[in-house]
C-alpha cells in the first residue's frame, strides 16, 4: 500500500469533503475549515457529533481561524472537537488550541488497510455466537458492553446508533458476540456513502473476556461486510491497546490523531 498515497485520499474523501455523519448534521467549508454542526431535529439528544474535520492553516491564519470556530459553536452552545492529525499545519496547532481553551483528549494512531488484504474468517470460542444489531433490542445489548468494556455512560452511543438505524441503515453496521444470553464484546462500523473508506469503530470487550480473540473476530466481520459493500479500504482510530492486534492484522499506521475539546463556559 502506498501509505503516503493513501492518506492524501483519506484527507480528501473523509476530511475535506467528508458526508454528515448522521441524521441532523451539516458540514460546511468556511474558508480554509471543514467542520460538522450537528442542531438539526434531534441531533444533540441523538449524540451528534461538532467539531472541526480539516483546516489547511498556516501560521498567519491559524489564530484567527481557531478563533471563528470558537465564536460559530459557542454561540450554539456546543462543546466541539478539532480533530488535530500530526500531519496538519502548522506544526504548532496543538499548542495554539491548547492557549485558546481546548483541552487534549489521549491520542490515537490512523491505521489503514486494503480490505482485500484483511482476513474474513470470524473464528469465535467455543458457546459464542455473533448477532448482527438491527434494531433496538440490539442495540441494547450494545450499548450495554459499551458501558462495561469503556467505563462510561451508554446513553450517548445508543442514541447514536439508534438514529442512525432508523435515519441511514445503511450508513452502519454493527455486531454484538453473545456468551448464550450474555452480551460480551460489539462494535460498529461506519460505511459513509461516496467514499472508500470503512471505519471500524466503538470495538470493546467487557473485561472477563478479554484475550480470547473476540475483538479480532469482529474486526473479521465487520471486513466481510465493508468487502460486500465495495469500500476499497478500512480504517481505524486504533488505542494503545488495539494497534498491537491491527497490526498484525496487516493495518498500516499512517498518522495520529488527537482530539482537541473546548466546552462553553458556563455563568452562574
Amino acid at each position: 500500500m502506498d501509505t503516503e498515497a493513501v492518506r492524501a485520499l483519506f484527507d480528501r474523501q473523509m476530511r475535506r469533503q467528508a458526508p454528515a455523519d448522521g441524521p441532523g448534521a451539516v458540514v460546511e467549508r468556511v474558508g480554509a475549515v471543514v467542520r460538522q454542526t450537528a442542531t438539526g431535529p434531534g441531533a444533540e439528544s441523538d449524540g451528534g457529533w461538532n467539531g472541526v474535520l480539516w483546516s489547511d492553516l498556516d501560521a498567519d491564519s491559524a489564530d484567527a481561524a481557531i478563533g471563528e470556530q470558537i465564536r460559530h459553536f459557542t454561540s450554539l452552545g456546543l462543546e466541539f472537537e478539532w480533530k488535530v492529525y500530526s500531519h496538519d499545519a502548522p506544526h504548532d496547532l496543538p499548542r495554539r488550541l491548547a492557549a485558546a481553551g481546548f483541552a487534549p483528549e489521549p491520542a490515537e494512531t490512523l491505521m489503514i488497510a486494503e480490505t482485500a488484504a484483511l482476513p474474513r474468517d470470524v473464528a469465535l470460542p467455543e458457546g459464542v455466537r455473533l448477532v448482527a444489531v438491527t434494531d433496538a433490542a440490539g442495540v441494547e445489548l450494545m450499548a450495554e458492553v459499551h458501558e462495561q468494556a469503556f467505563g462510561t455512560d451508554r446513553t450517548r452511543v445508543r442514541e447514536r446508533l439508534l438514529a442512525q438505524l432508523a435515519a441511514a441503515p445503511g450508513s452502519v453496521a454493527a455486531g454484538v458476540a453473545m456468551a448464550g444470553d450474555l452480551p460480551v464484546s460489539a462494535a460498529r462500523m461506519e460505511l459513509p456513502a461516496g467514499t472508500e473508506f470503512a471505519g471500524l469503530w466503538g470495538g470493546g470487550t467487557v473485561p472477563a473476556w478479554r484475550g480470547r480473540g473476540l475483538y479480532r473476530a469482529l474486526v473479521a466481520f465487520r471486513t466481510r461486510l465493508a468487502a460486500e459493500r465495495g469500500y476499497r479500504y478500512i480504517q481505524v482510530d486504533a488505542s494503545s491497546d488495539s494497534r498491537p492486534i491491527l497490526r498484525r492484522l496487516g493495518f498500516e499506521e499512517l498518522s495520529t490523531t488527537t482530539p482537541y475539546v473546548h466546552t462553553p463556559r458556563t455563568t452562574s
